[in-house]
């Protein structure tokens, strides 16, 4: 059969799915949607054993072995002056940067969604069991374990031994916290041994929202503030600190939305960057993410609307139409990564699903799938959306 014979197929399976079938609930629609593709992870994920931040030490780092580092990915030797302090080449990603730390986060956090997934739909045990070692290595033994803080983060040579806007290198323990709550849903370890894990989240949670660095990052005004917010739903949600969770609430109602998007449903500021589209698409799902984190059956903050007109569904209007036709984009062209958006774009899925638009759910399903490349990797905190819409 031809490319695009299949993809027509697919897209009318899809329809069925979607059109059809009303009784079926989300997370049966996303499974069927994903269903393949995370049981192969999976089974790849079974074997694999932990490695933490203490397998990687960089000689440059001011923290300890069990302090996370990265350096930030802008900054690069000053060519006049090799041995001064860095300098910012906006949206050019530092190759020689120390990335082991980031890498191993990334790491787990494919294997935790995979294999809280492939639970997900098969309720096999087998797959839980598995990731379990991967929890207690990095939030519960003494020896192996990451410190809950982020003060090394985005270091700069010459000027900063880290930043606040290094907490963005987190978000990838999102889909960590969500595994860490289907383990507890599914009873198979004592209420003490998920405790001291929820424990970890819950210190980096405290950190989060009292350090001078978390104050920096919810401040920040772009897309760090949006992400700063969603590791704090998420991490409040696993731990059931109904204090931050709310503070959230209101935060996308009264901050996020009113002061970084536009009329028109654009984010002006990720507009400004040197790689627009790229963070145009990124802050859409790290906001779509948010609302789906903060929504209940009372609530739903794809729905929401600030006196002026702004939400989150005038956001996927703005940006669809560059997501099915990129070449219609009027901004300028990102200066690298170019060729690798659009990707499986969450904001399309939770989105179609939350404002029951077929359309979106229909582009998202044809979408290539996650590139495997560094750059496209540490903006994607959403790989696994099943443990986003659990019943």
């Amino acid at each position: 059969m031809s490319l695009k014979f299949n993809l027509i197929l697919s897209i009318f399976l899809l329809l069925i799915l979607t059109s059809c079938n009303k009784q079926q609930s989300d997370f049966e629609v996303v499974e069927n949607l994903v269903e393949k593709e995370v049981l192969v992870k999976a089974q790849e994920y079974l074997t694999f054993q932990p490695i933490t931040i203490t397998n990687f030490v960089s000689e440059r780092s001011a923290g300890t072995k069990h302090d996370f580092y990265s350096e930030g990915d802008y900054w690069w030797p000053n060519p006049k002056h090799p041995d001064s302090a860095y300098i910012r080449k906006d949206g050019l990603s530092n190759p020689d940067n120390f990335v082991a730390h980031r890498k191993s986060m990334i790491r787990l956090s494919q294997i935790s969604g995979a294999l809280a997934s492939a639970y997900l739909i098969t309720k096999d045990e087998t797959y839980l069991k598995s990731l379990m070692p991967h929890f207690q290595a990095w939030f519960v033994n003494e020896t192996t374990k990451m410190n809950p803080h982020l003060l090394y983060a985005q270091a700069i040579k010459g000027r900063v031994t880290g930043r606040g806007i290094g907490i963005i290198d987190t978000i990838h323990l999102i889909e960590v916290a969500l595994a860490v709550g289907v383990l507890e849903e599914a009873n198979l370890y004592s209420e003490a041994e998920i405790e001291k894990i929820k424990n970890w989240f819950s210190k980096y949670l405290t950190w989060l929202t009292t350090h001078k660095f978390g104050i920096d990052e919810r401040d920040n005004g772009n897309n760090h503030s949006t992400c700063w917010a969603m590791q704090v739903a998420a991490f409040a949600k696993l731990t059931n600190r109904e204090i931050e969770l709310d503070f959230c609430r209101n935060f996308f109602k009264n901050d996020l939305l009113p002061h970084q998007m536009g009329q028109d449903g654009s984010f002006p500021k990720e507009l400004a960057r040197t790689k627009p589209y790229g963070y145009s698409l990124f802050n859409l799902d790290a906001m779509s993410s948010l609302a789906q984190l903060i929504s209940t059956k009372q609530a739903n903050f794809f729905e929401y609307e600030t006196k002026d007109g702004k939400s989150l569904k005038l956001a996927l209007q703005f940006l669809y139409p560059y997501i099915k036709d990129k070449a219609k984009w009027p901004y300028q062209k990102d200066v690298m990564y170019w060729d690798d958006w659009p990707t499986k774009q969450p904001s399309f899925i939770f989105g179609g699903l939350s404002l029951n638009n077929e359309a979106y759910i229909k582009t998202w399903s044809i979408l290539p799938e996650i590139p495997n490349k560094a750059e496209i990797l540490r903006n994607m905190p959403v790989r696994y959306p099943l443990l986003w819409i659990m019943e």
